[in-house]
């Protein structure tokens, strides 16, 4: 299987944070044990835009209890969340994708980050349907994931018209800190120049979440990366992300 991530053209560099693209992964779905075929899709406080290419519709679940699920079409967009989702893995399919940066989906698909926050999105109901239909099409008739992240990266540079994001100064600033938790939502309000109430309702329609979640997400992620360094211990990464204890990662750990 092939399998492709990487950064976007020049032209995308202000909206788009990276790109995927992937061949049909194996079937691992074990027979008799539904739960086998369900994967965890961690939240990374990003909006994503993501098409499957030929096989079954995305369908996703509540939680573990629920056995029906949500069927969504072959492209989404879902929005930034604070918790995991569960999607359906039994029918693997070819798929493409763009994480985007705060402010681009205003850019790339006319509504705020705010308006997509917590939710998936058919985006033929943010798109023409006929347009996604069009995308949909030249993706199958694409051999490989490469060819079909160039073709997808081209239809994002043309939706894109050469415009970046129109973000606040303020939300500017806190977007480019190389380590979010040592600038708390405090500072940040007090650094704006804005009125608290001000700050925070830029940042929920720019990013989709409030500034104390989206700090959270960023320790996360932080967390993640480190965790994949073996000599690392869980007291270690908890005060190099910020954390007051282990206990106090274990607790976001769970929670998220």
């Amino acid at each position: 299987m092939v399998s492709l991530r990487r950064p976007p053209v020049p032209a995308l560099r202000g909206l788009v944070e990276c790109l995927w693209s992937q061949d049909a992964p194996p079937l691992s779905a074990s027979p008799g044990n539904p739960t086998a075929v369900r994967e965890h899709v961690l939240p990374t406080g990003a909006t994503h835009i993501a098409l499957r290419i030929g096989g079954a519709p995305l369908l996703l679940f509540d939680d573990a209890a629920d056995v029906r699920g949500h069927c969504l079409g072959h492209a989404v967009v879902g929005g930034a969340r604070t918790s995991y989702h569960l999607r359906d893995v039994s029918q693997p399919a070819a798929s493409v994708g763009a994480m985007l940066k705060p402010g681009a989906a205003r850019v790339l698909l006319g509504v705020p980050e705010g308006a997509l926050a917590g939710h998936h999105t058919p985006l033929d109901m943010l798109l023409p349907a006929a347009d996604v239909d069009a995308l949909l099409e030249r993706l199958h008739a694409r051999d490989g994931a490469a060819d079909r992240l160039a073709l997808f990266e081209r239809w994002l540079v043309g939706r894109a018209c050469g415009r970046p994001p129109a973000l606040h100064p303020a939300l500017v600033r806190s977007m480019r800190s190389q380590a979010p938790h040592d600038m708390p939502v405090a500072e940040q309000v007090s650094a704006s120049g804005l009125s608290h109430r001000h700050y925070i309702a830029l940042f929920r329609e720019a990013i989709g979440l409030a500034p104390r979640e989206w700090l959270a997400l960023q320790r996360f992620s932080q967390v993640l990366m480190l965790a994949a360094e073996p000599a690392r211990g869980w007291a270690d990464i908890a005060a190099d992300c910020g954390f007051a204890d282990q206990a106090h990662l274990a607790n976001s750990f769970r929670a998220i």
